[in-house]
């Protein structure tokens, strides 16, 4: 009996060793399992969980902003905003690299100019008598629109340049303190520099369109070579500078709004390339009135007293703008460069500039 037990036991474990052998063998799939594509057109378009497309086709085609399902906003679909990457680019390879470069490059040459030509100084030295050239309103537009864009300046080259040319000597943990207070600095007086930009405009168009007199000034090169150059109230440099201000600060104002409230375009795309412009038009406008602030102060005598006083010397006048002068006081200037005036001392002419 015992034989016969231990004999049952030795086959079935035989057995259950056959089964294994034979389970363990047929894991391979079967001939037909794997189906090869017999063309080449069949193997472009092999069926996979994209369909017939391939993994690279796919992701290429989210890189150049195809659309799809991604996220609940203003931008559902896109998957990749491609162009964020060239506006980047753009960012890093020209407005950062090159920004800074500009403004010495102008103070430099200023420098230059300077040293070179020296204060341009009244050649009859002051005549003790005045002419209202600027009303207190002009005036205070001036400086209120100086005011605001001297602190938006400060504060966006910090934010544009501060990383790269600040941070470094005073230290990230500063500079991050810094940078902070002139993204907000910036935000509050940019709505002010619209307001500005505005009354400025009202108050100083009168005058400031381009007449024959002007390219008769530009060919003389205001003066420095050829002779004398003629000019009414404004002459062509400070036209230029004018349109330059209104241009550039439109452009400023617009892109700037932007930047604070993004909510109010649906495309990202116009927010990056309101980065890009409020940059370059930035840039442009703070080398120009480097210009604009050597002339008035520094580079010419008696330059800056109309927008302190309001009034300028005659002398003055009729050396820079000796068409205005003889318009506002009737009063022709003869070849030694003087009115038929009396040589007594005060003011001569109250002038309001009229917006005909």
């Amino acid at each position: 009996m015992l034989h016969r037990l231990i004999a049952a036991i030795f086959f079935t474990a035989l057995m259950l060793m056959s089964l294994s052998t034979a389970s363990a063998q047929s894991v391979r799939p079967p001939a037909n399992a794997v189906n090869q594509p017999d063309s080449e057109q069949e193997r472009v378009g092999t069926s996979n969980t994209l369909g017939t497309q391939s993994q690279s086709d796919y992701w290429r085609a989210l890189r150049h902003g195809k659309s799809g399902i991604s996220t609940t906003g203003r931008n559902d679909g896109l998957l990749i905003q491609s162009q964020g990457e060239d506006w980047r680019l753009i960012r890093k390879q020209y407005i950062l690299k090159y920004s800074g470069w500009v403004l010495v490059g102008v103070i430099a040459l200023l420098v230059l100019f300077f040293l070179i030509r020296g204060r341009i100084r009244l050649k009859g030295g002051r005549s003790g008598k005045t002419i209202s050239r600027f009303s207190l309103a002009h005036r205070t537009a001036h400086w209120f629109m100086a005011s605001v864009f001297i602190m938006l300046a400060i504060s966006g080259l910090l934010i544009l340049l501060g990383r790269i040319a600040l941070a470094p000597l005073i230290g990230k943990g500063a500079y991050a303190i810094m940078a902070s207070a002139a993204m907000q600095g910036h935000n509050l007086f940019g709505p002010l520099f619209i307001i500005a930009l505005i009354w400025l405009v009202w108050l100083f168009i009168p005058g400031n369109f381009l007449k024959m007199v002007d390219l008769k000034w530009l060919a003389k090169g205001g003066g420095l070579i050829g002779g004398h150059a003629s000019a009414g109230h404004y002459n062509f440099g400070e036209k230029v500078w004018f349109w330059f201000v209104v241009i550039g600060g439109l452009a400023i104002s617009v892109t700037g709004i932007l930047l604070e409230f993004p909510w109010l375009v649906e495309n990202l795309l116009f927010l990056q390339l309101s980065t890009i412009v409020h940059g370059i038009a930035a840039v442009g406008l703070i080398a120009f009135a480097l210009g604009h602030i050597y002339i008035g102060t520094l580079g010419m005598e008696g330059a800056l007293d109309s927008m302190t006083t309001g009034d300028v010397d005659i002398n003055w006048a009729i050396e820079h703008h000796d068409l205005w002068y003889e318009e506002v006081t009737g009063k022709p200037i003869n070849k030694s460069g003087e009115d038929s005036d009396d040589d007594s001392p005060g003011h001569a002419q109250v002038y309001t500039q009229s917006r005909s």
